[in-house]
């Protein structure tokens, strides 16, 4: 935990095709942490679209952040060209390295991978990229939030939410992160048990998982690269 008479520096990468929700669903949580602060972090300091379109700003530029004391890493379609930009890996490995916590939401572990910040570490990630884990040095994690050190990572897109608040409760104690809850009314009642891969029909995973595959495939092709540049070796 930080000491309540402590500020808390949330510093969170935005970038062009991310998703969203990976950063909305945990800043609704985060920025009710008392006594904190978040920036949103761009490659440049110039508007971008996540992969719906909606716009979002960033209220500085990699060069310009402020310290960070927890740095929150989105996901979404757009994670594939950050896998391979060394200034922005380099950022996350410089800024993890001081850092009370890493946060990161669904694919936004595979940015943290790539960064190197993954080896020997439990971690989780959206269902179609979680066998992508191993060649960043990860324990894949089946969990809808895992925690390991001070890494911690949610799986797909909503997870985010669960995985802040459970940043909130490392951070601030448990009973704040309850008063978050309880403010958000985070009290989900899906209309649907088809949220995870082992309740879906199967007519609906078969669907979805063609509709992801022609992106799982890139991911993976990314992925193989990344560890062949970390010497990760799956022999």
């Amino acid at each position: 935990m930080i000491p309540a008479d402590r500020q808390i520096n949330i510093g969170a990468i935005i970038f062009p095709e991310m998703d969203q929700i990976d950063l909305t669903g945990p800043y609704a949580v985060l920025s009710r942490l008392p006594g904190s602060s978040i920036q949103l972090i761009g490659q440049k300091k110039e508007q971008i679209r996540d992969h719906l379109g909606l716009s979002l700003v960033p209220d500085v530029a990699l060069e310009d952040a402020r310290p960070i004391d927890l740095l929150l890493v989105p996901g979404g379609p757009g994670q594939e060209a950050l896998m391979e930009d060394e200034t922005v890996l380099s950022f996350i490995r410089q800024r993890a390295s001081t850092a009370k916590c890493v946060f990161s939401v669904c694919t936004g572990s595979l940015i943290c991978g790539a960064a190197g910040l993954l080896k020997d570490k439990v971690a989780t990630t959206h269902w179609t990229a979680l066998p992508l884990l191993k060649y960043f040095g990860a324990k894949p994690s089946e969990k809808r939030v895992a925690i390991d050190g001070n890494f911690v990572s949610a799986a797909g897109l909503t997870a985010g939410i669960d995985g802040a608040l459970t940043v909130a409760a490392l951070l601030r104690g448990d009973e704040v992160a309850q008063a978050i809850q309880l403010a958000i009314q985070y009290a989900p009642e899906p209309p649907f048990e088809c949220g995870s891969p082992d309740i879906a029909p199967p007519e609906i995973l078969a669907k979805v998982k063609s509709n992801v595959a022609p992106l799982t495939e890139l991911r993976e092709k990314t992925a193989k690269r990344v560890a062949e540049r970390l010497g990760i070796s799956l022999k």
